[in-house]
């Protein structure tokens, strides 16, 4: 038979230890949402903000620059490029850059020819996705010496200088032509303040499906 005094003993030790079981229980699901909120917080990234411009912006592109014709096979298209710049290429696209100025064209293709709300449905969409603090200014369907076309005008921030890290605040027009299931957007940047309209108007105007 059995002694009272043990018999309360092993009750009060089941007790403590459901009772301590429980705690631990709810110490381990505290933690865990705990952890899961600041990994929340952590994982959010701030967005981008634009970097003021600059007050003295090099990017003007000379009224004596020379200008000379590039033809792409494969792309299909020609266009008039400032003479002595860097030139990239892959496949149909190119690019032309120097100092922070450039120039691209990227050939894509499509079932239908742009329009300003086309552009705006579908390009602005992932050009916010991708880019660095955009800012679009207009997006309008104009007509160049080629016919008509869309233009949209946009800011955004320079990719980081990998060295210094530094950013620049670009304008960029970028014009949208099309033809027979083609797309190619034209892309012009320079730092905010460059006085470049008139080359601008030049390279827009030249450009030419072959």
């Amino acid at each position: 038979m059995k002694k009272p005094g043990i018999t309360i003993f092993i009750i009060v030790t089941l007790v403590l230890v459901t009772v301590f079981s429980g705690c631990r229980k709810n110490g381990t699901s505290s933690e865990k949402k705990s952890f899961s909120n600041k990994t929340q917080q952590t994982s959010s990234k701030p967005a981008e903000q634009p970097v003021a411009p600059e007050k003295n912006p090099t990017g003007d592109i000379p009224d004596t620059q020379a200008f000379v014709k590039y033809s792409s096979s494969q792309g299909g298209y020609e266009l008039e490029v400032p003479e002595g710049w860097a030139r990239t290429t892959s496949g149909m696209d190119v690019t032309f850059t120097y100092k922070l100025d450039g120039l691209s064209v990227k050939v894509t293709n499509t079932t239908k020819p742009p329009s300003a709300q086309s552009i705006r449905t579908n390009e602005v969409k992932q050009l916010k996705r991708t880019g660095r603090a955009v800012v679009i200014k207009s997006i309008k369907d104009i007509k160049l010496a080629g016919g008509p076309i869309v233009r949209m005008v946009y800011e955004s921030n320079s990719e980081p200088n990998p060295v210094t890290t530094k950013q620049v605040r670009l304008k960029k027009d970028t014009y949208f032509y099309y033809k027979n299931g083609k797309l190619a957007e034209l892309g012009l940047w320079a730092p905010i303040g460059a006085d470049n309209v008139d080359q601008w108007n030049r390279i827009s105007n030249s450009f030419s499906w072959r």
